[in-house]
Parts: structure tokens; C-alpha cells; sequence
């Protein structure tokens, strides 16, 4: 049981995230879903309903207290660690709200764990799969659609779900698409010549009126495609060419930033391609490290070649 002020002043932070960080729908029901399950435990753990001032004044061993908790739940350190963070965004906004010191909370430090660094095929693999892909239906229309999709993610680094949400406005697809990503933000994407003729076969195979208003890509019955089936289609070519089961949708976007900053592309219009909030992000995406970097910058910098 959670008391309606706490429930209240979670609306309230929900609420903020998405209008000053623009937070998607999915990010928010995860830190809804995060933050209810502590104020849960702590109403547990008390043994009594936790207030605003209740909350105000939990100890270190009350966040231990959870943490082993939810550790027990078999929650690994990524999900404990994101569960966390939600919990110290929660409070610190309730803090500077309600006044009081939340260093309790703050200071308790994420448990650690290994980042698994995306695995992007190699340029001969990607091509090999779009290639592949056309083999994967006997349904013309439907081949033509999976190489369509999966030339959008490799050829302009989109999210699968990017891909499929491109409506029927998107043609006659022309040298850039405007593109809607995470926490709604705006992003302009070249389109590559292949991406642009995939998309057109397809279009002028589908069986399917298109409007400027419902969706680009059909499923088989009509309806709008859904990612599964694109993830199908990439599980049975990549079986049929041998690669590894970490060859999915989303490792051609990985592959496209990888390829592009391996032809000399710059990390930061890398970032903007890709629509990541962070740098961080990118370099982990594309596997860049320190020494790499340092490279790019004794290469491209004026000072650097000294």
C-alpha cells in the first residue's frame, strides 16, 4: 500500500519527465513500474504506510535493505542498476519539493556489472543479409517489404521502431526523412539511392492502398507490420548465411554507425544520425575507445599532429 501523497508525488515527477525531458510513454511505465516497487518495500519493510515525511527520512540501511531485496528477486545488476537510478531521479526531485537532504539516497552506488557492447557484422554481412532477405518469401510484395525495412535500419541507422512507424507521407521518399525518435525528438536522416529504390519497389508492389496518414509498411493481412516479424525474417536469413545469433534488426543500425565511422565519419554527426541523447552512447554503439578516439583527434585536430 502506498500513501496517496507518495502516489501523488510520483504523478507529480512522471508528469515532469515527460514534459521537460520529453520521456516516451515505454520510459515512463518503467520508472512508474521502478519507484512504486520501492515505495512498496518501504511500506513493507516499516511496516506501516510511507508519507512524504517517512520518506524524507530514509537511511542508508533501509536502501541496503531494498537493494538486497530486490536482488533476491533474481533482478540482475543492469535492472538493479536502472531501478536505482529511477529511485534517485524520483528523489531528488521530491527533495528540492518537499526540502529535505536526500544524500542517503544519492550516495548509494550502483552495483556493478559488465556493458555488453553491441556486435556490428561486417560490411560484407550486412549486404549479405539484405541480399539474403529477398529469398526468405515466396510472396513478392512481402520480400520486397522485409529488404525495404532492413535496408532503412543499415542504410540511414534507424530504430526498427522508426522504421515502422514511417507513414504513407514518406513517399515518394526523397533524400532525407524527418524522423520522430526517443522522448519525441526531431532528427533529419540521409537516404542512401538503395534505401530510396527499396522503398519504392516495395511501394509499387504492395497490395495496399497507402495514405499520408496510415502506415507505410503492411503486415500480410493489412495491418501495420510489427517488429516480430521483421526479427523473424532476420532470424531465418541469418541462419541460412551461417552468422551468429547476435545478428538481429537492431545490429544493422550498429553496423551502420560502425561502417560509417570506420570510412572516416565524425563520432559527433554519428550521434545526430543516430538520435542518441549522448555521446557515450554512440562510442559504445560503435565500440570506439579511448585510443581510438585519441587517434581521430591527432588526425583531424590542428595541434594534434605536432
Amino acid at each position: 500500500m502506498i500513501s496517496a501523497a507518495a502516489r501523488d508525488a510520483l504523478q507529480g515527477w512522471l508528469a515532469g519527465q515527460k514534459a521537460l525531458k520529453g520521456a516516451s510513454d515505454n520510459t515512463l511505465d518503467a520508472y512508474a513500474r521502478d519507484v512504486t516497487g520501492f515505495l512498496a518495500f518501504m511500506t513493507e519493510h516499516h511496516g506501516q504506510t510511507q508519507g512524504l515525511a517517512a520518506l524524507a527520512r530514509i537511511t542508508t540501511a533501509d536502501m541496503r535493505a531494498w537493494m538486497a531485496f530486490t536482488r533476491g528477486q533474481d533482478v540482475g545488476p543492469r535492472s538493479l542498476a536502472r531501478k536505482l537510478s529511477a529511485v534517485k531521479s524520483f528523489y531528488r526531485w521530491l527533495s528540492e519539493r518537499e526540502g529535505f537532504e536526500p544524500t542517503a539516497v544519492l550516495s548509494i552506488r550502483a552495483p556493478k556489472f559488465q556493458r555488453k557492447l553491441p556486435r556490428p557484422l561486417s560490411p560484407e554481412a550486412a549486404s549479405d543479409v539484405i541480399e539474403t532477405l529477398e529469398m526468405q518469401s515466396l510472396t513478392l510484395w512481402i520480400a520486397a517489404r522485409d529488404q525495404a525495412v532492413v535496408t532503412l535500419l543499415y542504410g540511414c541507422g534507424l530504430r526498427i521502431s522508426e522504421a515502422l512507424g514511417l507513414t504513407g507521407a514518406a513517399l515518394p521518399m526523397g533524400d532525407t526523412l524527418r524522423i520522430i525518435g526517443k522522448g519525441n525528438k526531431e532528427r533529419l536522416v540521409p537516404v542512401i539511392a538503395p534505401a530510396r529504390a527499396a522503398v519504392a519497389r516495395y511501394a509499387q508492389l504492395c497490395p495496399y492502398d497507402m495514405t499520408r496518414t496510415g502506415p507505410l509498411f503492411f503486415g500480410a493481412r493489412g495491418g501495420a507490420l510489427g517488429p516480430r516479424a521483421v526479427q523473424k525474417v532476420v532470424e531465418r536469413t541469418r541462419a541460412q548465411l551461417g552468422l551468429p545469433a547476435t545478428a538481429t534488426p537492431h545490429a544493422m543500425r550498429h553496423s551502420f554507425a560502425t561502417h560509417l565511422l570506420n570510412a572516416g565519419g565524425d563520432l559527433r554527426a554519428i550521434q545526430e544520425l543516430l538520435g542518441h541523447a549522448s555521446l557515450s552512447t554512440t562510442q559504445a554503439y560503435t565500440g570506439v575507445d579511448t585510443a581510438r578516439l585519441m587517434e581521430v583527434y591527432a588526425r583531424a585536430h590542428p595541434q594534434g599532429r605536432g
